[in-house]
């Protein structure tokens, strides 16, 4: 009876032993996937001293290629611009302070409301990569193995950041990315939507084509939608320019004449 109680003992020891050993791979396994994938697209600190990109681009909405034109600045600073029929709109511009769009209807700029405005101040920690500096800002990384996205075998990594606000609550702002096995770079990124129609459901961005720019690799084939829907938006990049000159009115929300 003695050697059993010993042995159900030393048991439950190794069992918490192999859970601790398993945690403490993981973290470093993580860290490893991260550093090997920032090697293989140039280099982490060359991709630090990155302060913005303008990406030129066409999107295929039902068979028709609109061009736009998408600027992200280590300051927060951002916009994507449609040009359509021969105007020029601009989708979530954001200054630095202020979030604002135009009305695709009337035309006219709006601002959109306080709690999207300071979810987005948040996205001024995640350029040029969320996972740069993760423990300093604060977030969660996690590996939850493998899984094959398209064909491609996968490590699937869980991130959670800073909590945003939806519908006047705090809510854990978690992402799923998915690095290819054989080249270590992100092909998809999941995350639930929070608010409107597609609400609770997930949404999927996948990413492929990389390519070299200024010693950096990019994907210049994306895809957006909604995980396990077939009708995918792709979106196709025709140039990447690095620290583009960009004066600050572009982003300025418009005053009214």
């Amino acid at each position: 009876m003695v050697v059993n109680i010993k042995y159900k003992k030393m048991k439950k020891l190794l069992l918490v032993a192999a859970i601790l050993l398993s945690h403490t791979i993981n973290a470093q396994t993580v860290d490893e996937i991260l550093t090997t994938y920032y090697e293989n697209i140039g280099g982490l600190e060359n991709l630090k001293k990155v302060k913005g990109v303008k990406m030129t681009a066409k999107v295929n909405q039902q068979g028709m290629e609109i061009p736009l034109e998408i600027y992200q600045m280590s300051d927060g600073k951002q916009m994507t611009v449609i040009s359509f029929q021969g105007k020029e709109i601009k989708q979530g511009v954001f200054d630095g302070e202020t979030l604002w769009s135009h009305n695709f209807m009337t035309m006219k700029a709006e601002k959109s409301d306080a709690e999207a405005t300071e979810n987005m101040k948040l996205n001024s920690n995640d350029f040029p990569d969320s996972f740069i500096d993760y423990k300093e800002k604060g977030y969660t990384v996690e590996l939850l193995g493998k899984e094959t996205i398209d064909g491609t075998e996968t490590f699937k990594i869980k991130i959670i950041k800073e909590p945003i606000t939806v519908d006047g609550k705090k809510e854990d702002d978690t992402s799923y990315y998915f690095f290819d096995t054989e080249n270590f770079v992100p092909i998809a990124i999941q995350s639930q939507i929070k608010s409107g129609p597609s609400k609770g459901m997930t949404q999927e961005i996948t990413m492929s084509d990389y390519q070299e720019v200024e010693g950096l690799y990019f994907p210049f084939s994306m895809t957006q939608g909604l995980k396990d829907q077939p009708q995918k938006q792709p979106i196709t990049i025709t140039e990447i320019k690095l620290n583009p000159e960009v004066n600050d009115t572009l982003f300025a929300f418009p005053t009214e004449e």
